[in-house]
């Protein structure tokens, strides 16, 4: 068995378990306490949730895969975060290392940056779950509501602006049909998952011919 039909075999054997586990929360839960909702409701509910999600986790799988490889990919799907900080640890640290992404090497650094992400959320969460009695007339005050608002736009808006400017061509096409899309269309919010393919078949096809085109060197 090669390394890739272990890394398989691993992370399905693993996805099982934590879906099982998942699964048994809420369970467990009901049948403690005896609380158990209505079953249409549930259905129903369920089907909300996978309305949403179902095109948003197809749309980061197809997108996100090629760009951490397979061990990876493994782990950053069972662990979660993968949009906000897998993907941006990810892609940092093949950066900082000089390696590409689909390669050995990249998928090497991709496994363990995504690893160490997920060892360093667990401290994190951990602390802020001890910390945040004592903390939470801080976090709950007026004057940082604001900033808290604003976490993930800042979040992005940085690691945006550092990739813009890397290829800064790259970005014209992809920026300005979004801005486009949400300016002259209305598109409901929880959508954003379902532009993630869109955008990502625009910048190939934009690239691709601005390579062509030799507007840039390198795609």
């Amino acid at each position: 068995m090669n390394y890739n039909d272990k890394v398989h075999r691993i992370g399905r054997i693993t996805g099982i378990i934590v879906l099982i586990m998942i699964a048994m929360i809420p369970t467990i839960v009901c049948l403690k306490y005896n609380i158990f909702p209505p079953f249409m409701n549930l259905v129903k509910g369920i089907g909300m949730v996978c309305m949403i999600y179902i095109p948003m986790c197809a749309a980061e799988f197809v997108t996100y895969t090629p760009m951490l490889g397979t061990s990876a990919s493994y782990l950053a799907f069972v662990t979660g975060n993968v949009t906000n900080l897998k993907i941006p640890c990810a892609l940092m640290c093949m950066e900082n290392v000089g390696v590409k992404p689909q390669t050995e090497e990249g998928e090497v650094i991709a496994g363990i940056s995504v690893a160490v992400s997920a060892i360093v959320t667990v401290i994190v969460v951990f602390i802020g779950m001890l910390a945040v009695v004592p903390l939470e007339p801080v976090l709950n005050s007026p004057v940082l509501k604001p900033a808290f608002d604003n976490i993930l736009p800042a979040l992005f808006g940085a690691l945006g602006a550092y990739w813009i400017q890397k290829q800064w061509k790259l970005a014209i096409v992809p920026l300005t049909f979004v801005v486009l899309a949400f300016a002259l269309f209305n598109i409901p919010s929880g959508a954003e998952g379902v532009m993630i393919p869109i955008m990502g078949i625009i910048s190939v096809i934009s690239a691709r011919i601005m390579y062509n085109k030799r507007f840039i060197k390198e795609v």
